[in-house]
């Protein structure tokens, strides 16, 4: 059987070696088996599987209780699909608004940019325009600071 230092699994996965003692401490992934000679961690194929599946939920801001959850409900299977896609789901709604909110921001600064690219050049009727975009935006960007 082929086994990975930490050092392997934190280049293959981008998680830095704490993050990976961490997830052993808190019991998201392990117990990771040992050397028997120096005691070091020996990751294996499966370890480096579960590892990068919570280096993606990690990337997409899942929190621990939700890695501990999904790493359960991977291991059940088919009897945790149901779970498994709600958790995924309620994920993916707030990814969904984090882009809204992204998206009204970047509006509102390339509004901005426009008017005062008009005011640089000297265009009062563009910087009217754009003065105009900027106001048509101002309430869904309130929306999105509350």
């Amino acid at each position: 059987m082929t086994t990975l230092t930490i050092q392997q699994v934190s280049q293959q996965t981008g998680l830095s070696e704490p993050t990976l003692r961490y997830y052993e401490d808190v019991a998201l992934i392990g117990p990771i088996a040992r050397d028997a000679s120096s005691r070091h961690r020996r990751y294996s194929e499966g370890d480096l599987d579960a590892l990068q599946a919570l280096a993606c939920l990690r990337a997409m801001g899942v929190g621990i209780e939700d890695m501990r959850t999904y790493q359960s409900n991977r291991a059940l299977g088919r009897a945790a699909a149901g779970e498994q896609r709600d958790l995924l789901l309620r994920h993916a709604t707030r990814i969904h608004d984090e882009i809204r909110t992204l998206r009204v921001h970047l509006d509102y600064l390339e509004l901005k940019a426009a008017l005062w690219d008009a005011r640089d050049r000297g265009d009062a009727s563009e910087e009217a325009a754009a003065h105009l975009r900027v106001e048509e935006i101002l309430p869904a960007l309130s929306a999105v600071l509350r």
